[in-house]
C-alpha cells in the first residue's frame, strides 16, 4: 500500500514544469547545434545587432546634445530677459 502526499493539482504543475524544462533544454541544444555548424551567420547577426544597437545609441546621444544645447540657449536668453528696462535706483545717492 503506497501512501500519495500529494494532490494532483502538485503533480500536474511539477510536470507542467518538467515538460517546459525538456522543450527548453531541447531548444538550446538545438540552438548550440546551429551555432556550432553555422558560425559565420550567427557571427553576421550577431555583428549587425551590435552594430545597430550602437547606432541607435549614438543617435540617441546626439538627440540629447542638440535638446540640450537648445535648453542652454533658452535659458541663456531668458536669464537677462528680466532686466530690460530696469534702473537700480540707490536711495543712499540722493540724500
Amino acid at each position: 500500500m503506497s501512501l500519495r502526499f500529494y494532490t494532483n493539482i502538485i503533480s500536474g504543475a511539477s510536470r507542467a514544469a518538467a515538460a517546459w524544462m525538456f522543450t527548453t533544454g531541447l531548444s538550446i541544444i538545438g540552438f548550440g547545434v546551429l551555432i556550432y555548424l553555422l558560425p559565420r551567420l550567427f557571427a553576421t547577426l550577431a555583428a549587425i545587432i551590435f552594430f545597430l544597437i550602437g547606432f541607435s545609441g549614438v543617435v540617441t546621444a546626439i538627440k540629447i546634445f542638440i535638446a540640450q544645447k537648445q535648453s542652454d540657449k533658452n535659458n541663456s536668453e531668458d536669464l537677462y530677459a528680466y532686466r530690460q528696462n530696469v534702473r537700480i535706483h540707490n536711495e543712499d545717492e540722493n540724500h
